[in-house]
């Protein structure tokens, strides 16, 4: 039986005589927290969930989100408020249209490129350099089909630029607006839906946009197979930069709404592209009345065109 002096709690004044007495002992330190390896927190996700929570930017969303709001803590009706939404500079700009024009496979817009800094500054000019483009080529196309011919006479079709305005700005405010109202609505029916915010929507539409700059320019070609050509290699670029970026957001819903969801954004892209298309440099060709020219003798003589 123990002695009662070996139950009794001792005082030690030095963990050095622990020690020398185990050599072997293992210490914990109170103050220091204990921290798990990364592997293990790896081995209890489920394999690929990591990389996708790495697309989604689930880690440092709610800090990002924390810190813009921070950021953006002036009043709406100030001038203040609405400058942080142009606060970019030209890099970030020529880096987020490079990566709108050579989008990465398997990489998330939204987390490479806007959710650090959204801004309007890149959608808002390149939704006006787009309509301009869209007018300017359209007139030029129009120009040159029909040059060489007698009876036409070159008209600027200024209406254009208003046509194109409205509707190259109502798709990149319209649409996003309604994306992001279902995003928000699905985001309470089921919690697993990450939902983006406005700005970052109407950031990711923007930008996919300017793949149709250079791609109107190309437009003024006279050839209607080059012309289709030219708008399903635009739409396949700006396309794929929308499904990266929204199916992450909504995969973790109902399957068929999920792709319903998906297929509606592309299918509303493509009917703008083949709308500008088809309007702006495939209208039909006008047949053009033949000029009358007054004879000497009273008579008139309408020429016909070959």
């Amino acid at each position: 039986m123990a002695a009662a002096d070996d139950l009794k709690f001792q005082e030690f004044d030095d963990a050095a005589n622990l020690l020398a007495a185990n050599p072997d002992a293992t210490t914990i330190s109170i103050d220091e927290p204990v921290e798990i390896p990364k592997n293990q927190h790896g081995r209890l996700q489920e394999p690929g969930r990591e990389e996708d929570d790495e697309l989604l930017g689930t880690d440092d969303s709610d800090k990002t989100e924390l810190l813009a709001g921070q950021k953006k803590s002036a009043p709406f009706w100030t001038f203040e408020y609405y400058q942080t939404f142009f606060d970019v500079d030209t890099y970030q700009v020529l880096d987020r249209i490079k990566g709108s024009v050579f989008p990465v496979p398997g990489k998330n817009f939204v987390r490479l490129y806007i959710r650090s800094n959204p801004d309007l500054y890149g959608p808002f000019w390149i939704c006006a350099t787009l309509v301009f483009t869209i007018a300017v080529s359209g007139n030029l196309s129009n120009f040159f089909i029909h040059l060489g011919r007698p009876t036409y006479h070159y008209v600027p079709e200024f209406r254009k630029v208003s046509i194109a305005a409205t509707t190259i700005y109502a798709y990149a405010w319209l649409v996003p607006l309604a994306l992001w109202g279902f995003l928000m609505w699905r985001n309470s029916k089921v919690m697993n839906i990450v939902s983006y915010s406005f700005l970052e929507i109407v950031c990711v539409y923007g930008y996919s946009l300017f793949i149709y700059i250079p791609t109107a320019i190309l437009w003024i070609i006279p050839q209607k197979v080059v012309r289709w050509v030219l708008m399903i290699f635009s739409l396949c670029l700006s396309g794929s930069v929308l499904v990266m970026t929204f199916w992450p957001a909504v995969r973790d819903d109902n399957r068929r709404i999920a792709l319903a969801t998906v297929g509606t954004v592309v299918l509303l892209h493509a009917l703008l592209a083949v709308g500008c298309l088809a309007y702006f440099f495939d209208a039909p060709e006008l047949d053009f009345p033949a000029p009358i020219i007054p004879a000497h003798n009273g008579t008139t003589v309408i020429t016909k065109s070959q």
